[in-house]
């Protein structure tokens, strides 16, 4: 039984290209590629100080347009498409919010159109580039940990960049064991296995409490006026945005702006699973809002969000056996998503609503979002009016009632 269960296991994992030690995240991202696309790695590794002196769209103009077809691996397609990402968020945003570049020059956008096509995500940098595949081990002998990483590819902001992706990346590597759970849960609901329910959902429980406690590291290594206003900009796309209200021209794609959400935590995969497995249904804007990000998800982690979505509801499987134990190990699970949102709720507040304010009153500074931004995510929505719905929603699937407790006072 046990051979047969890792085996299950194991093929999920490769149908839905994931792995039982990282999740979601791509293992050993490459950091070269074949040496015809020399020019876009040179631009993307020294991107932050071409930003900077204001170099970076001259030399973007003076790009050849070169053809993808020699990338011939999954790996060599995400650095790709890391690194044009990159290269465009930068070109746009360059000169900060009052001079976004309205077109992404054909050099960049007829390639990075293909890459895509390629890979089944869209022509703009997302969660799953600059968290889930921009990494490396400073000591490949090393230790995964904060201190023995790094990013492939950096924008403006020093520190407080690599701290927030590297950040969002650990939090990313803690999910991993609870997406393990989530399948066990999935396969021990298809032959009524209560006690195999019952150990993946502590499974995901001890997970989300350590993605929280994970998540705390964002305050040593993030300082708020950095990541506000210098490293925002870099991470907003071109819908919803008031900066760039009718999108992007991609020239030689399309005769029309393109309008695409930037990079956001609504794009996580783990997130979208846990609230698929705990049949959490998030309704109205906030739901269709989260059904699109899956849009910017790679196509494999998609499809084990909807594998997760069309299962017997978990939920009301666990009403129907009068199950105090199974009862308690679903709250628990709830609960410690709850927290972690409230907590996600509760960062924002520090990063984005408090900065912001302080912009407005004091007058915006050169190249950050300024006051544009001071109440919509880099994904488009109204950041706060978002964040609370999926934290008050994810309550709601509570099936014992919980003590009322305020969470988003605590730090």
């Amino acid at each position: 039984m046990e051979t047969n269960s890792r085996e299950t296991l194991q093929a999920d994992f490769d149908a839905f290209d994931i792995s039982e030690e990282l999740g979601f995240v791509l293992e050993e991202p490459l950091s070269h590629l074949p040496d015809y696309y020399r020019v876009w790695l040179d631009l993307a590794n020294n991107l932050a100080h071409l930003i900077e002196s204001r170099k970076l769209r001259d030399l973007v103009h003076n790009m050849p347009v070169l053809s993808p077809h020699l990338l011939s691996n999954h790996r060599e397609l995400r650095l790709a498409h890391l690194a044009l990402g990159f290269i465009s968020m930068g070109y746009v945003w360059q000169e900060g919010q009052h001079a976004p570049a309205q077109i992404l020059p054909k050099a960049l956008a007829w390639p990075y159109w293909l890459v895509s096509r390629r890979l089944g995500l869209p022509p703009i940098l997302t969660y799953a580039d600059s968290v889930l595949a921009n990494w490396k081990l400073r000591d490949p002998t090393g230790d995964v940990e904060i201190r023995n990483m790094d990013l492939i590819f950096s924008f403006p902001g020093g520190e407080s960049c690599r701290g927030f992706f590297i950040v969002s990346l650990l939090v990313e590597m803690a999910a991993s064991s609870g997406v393990t759970g989530a399948l066990e849960v999935m396969h021990a609901m298809k032959i009524c296995d209560l006690i195999g329910i019952q150990k993946g959902l502590i499974k995901v429980t001890q997970s989300l409490k350590k993605m929280r406690e994970t998540f705390k590291l964002m305050h040593n290594h993030v300082e708020p006026t950095a990541f506000h206003g210098t490293l925002r900009i870099f991470v907003s796309g071109w819908k919803d945005n008031p900066m760039l209200p009718r999108g992007l021209l991609y020239e030689g794609v399309s005769s029309e702006p393109i309008s695409l959400s930037g990079g956001s935590a609504a794009q996580s995969s783990a997130i979208q699973c846990f609230d698929a497995l705990l049949c959490i249904q998030h309704e109205d804007e906030t739901g269709a809002f989260l059904t699109r990000m899956r849009d910017y998800m790679p196509p494999a982690h998609r499809q084990l969000i909807e594998t997760l979505s069309i299962c017997p509801s978990l939920r009301d499987f666990i009403l129907s056996r009068s199950s105090s134990d199974l009862c308690q190990a679903y709250d628990s699970c709830v609960s410690a998503l709850v927290d972690l949102r409230s907590y996600h709720l509760n960062t924002v507040t520090k990063y984005v609503i408090v900065p912001g304010n302080q912009a407005r009153s004091m007058g915006c500074p050169f190249r950050g979002v300024g006051t544009a931004l001071n109440n919509t995510g880099t994904g488009g929505s109204n950041i706060m009016v978002f964040l609370k719905s999926v934290r008050n929603t994810t309550q709601k699937a509570l099936i014992l009632e919980r003590p009322s407790k305020s969470r988003e006072t605590e730090m």
